[in-house]
């Protein structure tokens, strides 16, 4: 009985498929669909704002060639402060720094971190170009 039912959908389907006339688009159908495409990409462009505009730059630079000169060019006279009246040979007379002075660092090891650091420098920004060349595609 589903065969039958089906049949018969199949066939009313052709026949009113049949029945109806083909219909074209307008004269200017591509033209407004192109104009409507143009419209949405306009609308869809992502403006890029630096994190630190040039005014922050400027003023950021401004501050630390101010430092390089204070330090240069500073006084020469140490004043006295709350800092140096402070005893701070606690921090370096204790029983850790003590075990820790028996540590040595093979120079192996700080070359195979040495070479760790610039390949991680190096292999990044490849890594970064070829995903984003991935990802344009």
């Amino acid at each position: 009985m589903n065969e039958n039912a089906d049949k018969y959908l199949d066939d009313l389907a052709k026949k009113v498929m049949e029945e109806i006339p083909l219909e074209s688009p307008s004269f200017n159908f591509k033209a407004s669909v192109m104009s409507q495409v143009t419209e949405l990409s306009n609308n869809s462009i992502t403006t890029y704002k630096p994190l630190i505009s040039k005014k922050g730059w400027l003023v950021i630079s401004i501050l630390f060639l101010a430092l390089i000169m204070y330090t240069l060019l500073g006084i020469q006279e140490e004043p006295t402060s709350w800092f140096d009246t402070l005893d701070l040979s606690v921090l370096s007379n204790n029983k850790l720094t003590s075990l820790l002075s028996g540590f040595s660092i093979p120079k192996t090891l700080i070359y195979a971190i040495v070479l760790f650091g610039l390949m991680f420098c190096i292999q990044v920004p490849i890594l970064k170009n070829h995903f984003n060349q991935r990802l344009q595609n």
